[in-house]
């Protein structure tokens, strides 16, 4: 297995001064460019004091081994036979690069979204973990996310490109389809309505309709089917309680600082399932972002991110 990682930043001596960014749904190593405003002069990774590192998960198509890879018994892309895996999958593998890079200590695991599921679970699952922050993520995936999830997978299946995910040219008409369908609910009702309104185009196309279209003819053109369904099988899979006794019982052996942030405006993940992490967990810390940008608020709101991260950091993480 192959897998893609970027670091900034410099170890200590001890290998003890690293931070990990665990990434969402079609994101990759090169955090730097999706979570910017946590890297610059007044964001929380300072790389005088730390090391970054982000690791892209299995599965995904951005250097680590994923459904477009070359399975090295046939030849061939591994598509459709590649493995369904879960969130603890995608710990389980970066905790490899730990080990080959010799890491004593984890001063904080973040991420939002599919990557806060990661860091949850990651300080569930490796004592080198001494903090964690959960961004706009639950407990489990909820019938309502999972519902989501298959619509967008079914978009996929019904471009006769699919194939039953052994394609030779990527359906990107089915990708696109689920990209908008998640865009939707990424995004609030009040920030669709003051962005867009009922605005027309020259082509006389509502301007909502053309946002959407592009949005999912872009990510056709850089991420791959297989990988979209893998990735969304995994997030459904996310369940801390699963073989540890439920969620009570996991959430209760957590005995490091977990800050929770909720976004008040998040369709995909309401508030109520970030709270309940935060009630659950001995140290959990429960802090609310108040955005127009509903789930997409922890890649944009990064004035108050840095914010709520910086006093939870000076409290919990020593430089």
């Amino acid at each position: 297995m192959q897998l893609a990682y970027e670091t900034w930043g410099s170890f200590n001596a001890e290998k003890s001064n690293v931070i990990l960014i665990c990434h969402a749904l079609t994101g990759h190593a090169n955090a730097k460019e999706w979570f910017s405003g946590l890297f610059s002069k007044d964001g929380i990774l300072s790389t005088d004091d730390y090391l970054v590192l982000c690791i892209n998960v299995p599965g995904s198509c951005y250097g680590s081994t994923g459904p477009a890879s070359i399975h090295p018994e046939t030849g061939k892309k591994y598509g459709n036979q590649f493995p369904v895996l879960t969130i603890r999958d995608f710990v389980r593998a970066q905790q490899l690069i730990l080990d080959a890079l010799q890491i004593t200590e984890v001063q904080l695991a973040i991420g939002g979204s599919m990557g806060g599921m990661q860091a949850l679970e990651f300080a569930l699952m490796d004592k080198r973990i001494k903090s964690a922050a959960v961004l706009a993520a639950g407990a489990r995936h909820e019938a309502w996310a999972i519902g989501i999830s298959e619509a967008q997978r079914y978009a996929i299946y019904a471009d006769p490109k699919w194939k039953n995910g052994d394609y030779d040219e990527q359906p990107k008409d089915g990708l696109a389809a689920a990209r908008m369908m998640a865009m939707v609910t990424y995004r609030s009702q009040k920030q669709y309505n003051e962005r867009f309104k009922r605005n027309i185009q020259d082509d006389d196309r509502f301007e909502v309709a053309s946002y959407l279209q592009y949005q999912g003819r872009k990510l056709a053109e850089r991420f791959d089917a297989n990988s979209y369904i893998r990735l969304t099988q995994a997030m459904d899979s996310h369940d801390v309680g699963r073989d540890r006794g439920g969620i009570d019982r996991a959430l209760s052996a957590c005995n490091i600082p977990v800050l929770i942030v909720g976004i008040d405006s998040d369709l995909l993940y309401p508030t109520d399932e970030q709270k309940l992490l935060a009630e659950h967990l001995p140290k959990g810390v429960y802090k609310e972002i108040s955005s127009p940008y509903g789930h997409d608020a922890f890649l944009i709101e990064f004035e108050k991110l840095n914010q709520i991260l910086k006093s939870f950091i000076n409290t919990e993480i020593p430089v």
